[in-house]
């Protein structure tokens, strides 16, 4: 059998949607192809996925868990094992959800509710979104996007935190916190990194960027996980940040590192998305500037777009420590990368060296390398 063809990269990136149902089929076809950058091939289950896999190898596929032959999740397993190619997963299940990412998806998107039209638009929009992060992601030749007009400006994170510089006060502060940010690929950057901290590690706060009813699934994950020394949990409102302890910011609301005392606290808070994100890195890092500056530090990893580039930059000038994840290690290295450019980064590491850069730092020295 000859080897599958490429589809050219001057043409189309061809999507594989892979779903049992017929008219869901269509219907992702017809949401897809409205961005002329895509062209769809269907599969009705993993069986006759491998059939349009052994002619041709598409750019990315879109992968239905529940069907009934194979379930998605058995196909995915084998796919990375065998060849690894970008993929978004559709899934309401948060547990399936976590589990994909693990094993290597991109991006998930919750299943649509298609008796509702009110809502299809903006799910619509959510799936392109997945699709175009997942073929950057995958290094696909994708065309930019055309430039936003002047009336399509992103709110900047003055909508949810104005910017001040950091004051010391007369409470003299003695804890340390730790904010990080992270997007595609963070589900395995994070199982790599919390590890590597001691259960005495300074108390952090992370945002992860994940759809609305996920991220309690993978805060329990990381929670239960032996390697994992640290307690893990998705934040609530005015949780205190301390050491030994993990807060998740929980996905659609912002997630802010407030002073108390002598110590921090965690305030969720609503607001427009910044950086087209809810939660939003940028807004966290900013907070942390404001909150602790030299008592702080960033870091800043895998993940598509510019999220918390300009935050990261903020707390370095607060005397923040500041790392951003080096791209051998990085999935996408379209953040850090964001970071590097403006000069926010005071050092760029890979992932298995950072927790250790962190440590050391908070021992009150500071190793790495320097940006």
């Amino acid at each position: 059998m000859s080897s599958p063809s490429r589809p050219s990269p001057h043409g189309p990136i061809e999507v594989l949607v892979v779903d049992d149902s017929a008219v869901t089929r269509q219907r992702l076809k017809s949401i897809i192809e409205s961005d002329s950058r895509f062209r769809v091939v269907t599969a009705a289950d993993p069986y006759e996925a491998v059939a349009v896999l052994a002619k041709s190898v598409p750019g990315l596929i879109l992968l239905d868990v529940e069907m009934p032959r194979m379930d998605g999740l058995t196909f995915l397993r084998k796919l990375m094992s065998q060849h690894p190619m970008p993929v978004v997963l559709c899934t309401d299940q948060a547990e399936r959800a976590v589990t994909a990412l693990e094993i290597g998806a991109l991006e998930v998107i919750a299943k649509p509710d298609w008796r509702d039209p009110a809502k299809m638009s903006a799910w619509s929009n959510t799936l392109m979104e997945s699709i175009r992060t997942a073929a950057r992601a995958g290094h696909l030749p994708l065309r930019e996007d055309p430039a936003p007009s002047p009336t399509d400006a992103r709110p900047t994170a003055d909508a949810v935190l104005p910017r001040v510089p950091y004051t010391p006060r007369g409470t003299v502060l003695t804890d340390r916190v730790i904010a990080i940010g992270v997007s595609t690929g963070g589900v395995q950057a994070l199982q790599q990194l919390l590890p590597l901290f001691p259960a005495d590690a300074p108390g952090l706060v992370i945002v992860q960027h994940m759809p609305l009813g996920f991220l309690g699934a993978l805060a329990a994950r990381l929670d239960k996980d032996p390697k994992i020394a640290l307690e893990v949990a998705e934040g609530k409102h005015l949780d205190p940040i301390r050491r030994g302890r993990a807060l998740l910011v929980p996905s659609d609301v912002h997630g802010l590192v407030r002073r108390t005392g002598s110590g921090y606290r965690i305030e969720l808070v609503d607001g427009p998305k910044v950086c087209i994100q809810r939660p939003s890195v940028e807004v966290l890092f900013r907070s942390t500037a404001q909150a602790a500056g030299p008592n702080a530090a960033g870091v800043i990893m895998t993940g598509m777009g510019d999220d918390g580039a300009g935050g990261l930059l903020e707390m370095r000038e607060a005397g923040a420590l500041t790392i951003a994840q080096n791209q051998a290690t990085c999935t996408v290295f379209g953040m850090p990368r964001e970071a590097i450019r403006r000069r926010a980064a005071q050092q760029i590491l890979p992932l298995d060296r950072i927790a250790a850069a962190l440590m050391a730092w908070d021992a009150g020295s500071d190793s790495g390398s320097r940006a």
